[in-house]
């Protein structure tokens, strides 16, 4: 069974995002040394036109074949002109009210995601699967969600955009790794228990 696999960015006090889902501010802390980190241990996060421009377009898919993301963050790439911002995996939407695709390399998930969510996980394949965001996405997937990658930049926001948009729940994972990096920021990764 394959894994799913929320990896995603947030404040020390929890936020993917202002209270616009905005985390343009996280930006400065991707710097060489994190970005060498990306390349070789999550290349396939890096969404493909910032691929190209790094000259790491050809870099093979290490974990993921397969991202999922909101309408949110995929609206990010629309507003760019971009129709298909990670090329390199298979690529799922989940939008309600997107209608039809506009990239023949996304599939638009619009009703039964936990449903679809579940099939892609009994794919046969030793790759998983990338849960790109956002909050509100999360919320519903949190029962499917096998590890959590969370890179923590030092910066609090206060209130924003939480990590998991959903009702109160206790779910509790297993801390697997922690990696520090010279600008402060951490990346923990999270199995679930049980």
């Amino acid at each position: 069974m394959r894994k799913l696999t929320y990896f995603i960015a947030c404040s020390i006090d929890g936020f993917i995002g202002d209270p616009a889902g905005d985390a343009s501010s996280m930006y400065s802390f991707v710097d060489e040394e994190f970005i060498a980190f990306l390349a070789a241990e999550y290349p396939e996060t890096m969404a493909t036109p910032g691929r190209r421009a790094m000259g790491l377009d050809d870099l093979p898919n290490k974990r993921f074949d397969t991202i999922i993301q909101g309408r949110g963050s995929y609206e990010l790439a629309l507003k760019e002109g971009i129709t298909s911002p990670y090329a390199h995996l298979r690529e799922h939407v989940a939008s309600r009210t997107l209608g039809e695709s506009p990239d023949p390399n996304v599939e638009i998930i619009a009703d039964d995601l936990v449903g679809k969510v579940r099939e892609l996980k009994a794919e046969e394949g030793g790759l998983g699967i990338y849960l790109c965001g956002g909050s509100r996405l999360a919320g519903q997937l949190v029962d499917e969600v096998d590890e959590l990658v969370i890179k923590t930049y030092p910066q609090i926001y206060g209130s924003g955009m939480p990590m998991f948009g959903s009702a109160f729940a206790v779910t509790d994972f297993r801390l697997e790794d922690v990696r520090t990096f010279r600008n402060g920021v951490l990346v923990r990764t999270y199995s679930r228990k049980g």
